[in-house]
């Protein structure tokens, strides 16, 4: 069983293991179990899994109606999750984060049955601190990990991602096609998340004619919530080489195309990024849980793998770092080969490996 959800930084993970599970023992079951109404409900089927909702929801961090009910609804989800346990008997539970795994993680450990938690972050979630005492093993993406959770549990595996994006060298072309680039002008990438980023979109919005002067080329992912307004500026400043999409789905052509990329420091984005090996400026989202953006970003920034830019000076300061890194070469190649040093590709295989010794 595989537990977590409500963004995609835990989802695609989750995702991803089940894959490497599946491809070593295809005549294995796979549930998942996550939270009613939240995105893994429709990304997990999408992938090809079953899965199961629980009434969990999150508590919010300040007084409100919702956390009244949260008591209520633990108690709920922590039944569910008892019944599905009896019904699926697990021989393994997976946890990778956010509320949803609570309960059942919980119940499997009260129950003895092995718990893997698999941590994207630089700095651990509260769900997963919660359940570290009774979990057999710590699959993790960063160095220091102890801090959280028990040293002789910890395995340094990487974080899961998607297969497509580990051999880039041959879509150059077909990517630069796809998205109508031309050839002879370089490309920055920006990547605000599937939602959107309205710093990042603010700061695209303030560059973007100085970037067409200086002859780059922008693909720009502005998120759902952002498409119209964003295109309205586009449309009324007239640029030709400034593209605007929603959502980019072929993000191995995307990351194909760039020289240069510009990102959210989420911890599957820099995951992603240190398998793609392109110089990054991050440009962390203040906006979550114990800032674990910009310490992901700093892991990042100390090893000289990237360059980071505060989200409350991007707006003015995009401009200065883009220029300042397109007028230097070799420290972009630079920066490109110290973040793929970074890289874990087999991460998913590593962390199959961990729950094969667990059942074991």
């Amino acid at each position: 069983m595989i537990s977590g959800g409500g963004t995609g930084g835990h989802i695609y993970p989750a995702i991803a293991i089940a894959h490497a599970w599946a491809e070593r023992y295809p005549e294995s079951e796979i549930l998942f179990v996550g939270a009613e109404g939240k995105m893994e409900m429709q990304k997990v089927p999408e992938a090809g899994y079953t899965i199961e909702g629980l009434p969990v929801a999150g508590l919010q961090r300040r007084l409100t109606l919702q956390n009244l009910s949260f008591p209520f609804k633990l108690w709920d989800s922590i039944n569910k999750a008892k019944k599905l346990i009896k019904r699926f008997k697990p021989h393994a539970v997976v946890g990778v984060g956010g509320y949803a795994s609570g309960p059942l993680l919980y119940v499997a450990q009260q129950q003895g049955i092995p718990t893997l938690i698999q941590e994207q972050n630089s700095f651990a979630g509260l769900t997963n601190k919660l359940l570290a005492k009774k979990a057999r093993a710590f699959c993790v993406a960063y160095e220091g990990m102890e801090k959280f959770f028990p040293a002789d549990r910890i395995y340094f595996t990487g974080n899961p991602v998607r297969k497509d994006i580990l051999d880039l060298g041959a879509k150059k072309e077909q990517a630069l096609s796809h998205f109508g680039l031309e050839a002879g002008r370089q490309v920055v990438l920006v990547l605000g998340g599937s939602l959107g980023a309205r710093t990042i979109n603010n700061a695209v919005v303030a560059s973007m004619k100085h970037f067409e002067e200086q002859g780059y080329q922008v693909l720009w992912q502005t998120g759902k919530f952002y498409i119209e307004e964003m295109t309205a500026k586009l449309v009324s400043a007239g640029l030709a080489h400034v593209h605007a999409l929603e959502f980019i789905r072929e993000m191995d052509l995307a990351y194909a195309a760039a020289d240069l990329v510009v990102s959210r420091a989420g911890a599957l984005s820099v995951s992603e990024l240190s398998l793609v090996g392109k110089p990054v400026i991050f440009i962390p989202s203040p906006n979550v849980a114990e800032d674990h953006q910009t310490k992901n970003a700093l892991a990042c920034v100390e090893k000289d793998a990237a360059v980071l830019l505060s989200d409350d000076e991007a707006v003015e300061g995009l401009v200065g770092k883009v220029d300042g890194l397109m007028a230097d070469p070799e420290g972009m190649e630079r920066l490109g080969k110290n973040i793929k040093k970074m890289g874990k590709p087999d991460a998913a295989r590593e962390i199959v490996k961990k729950l094969e010794a667990l059942i074991k």
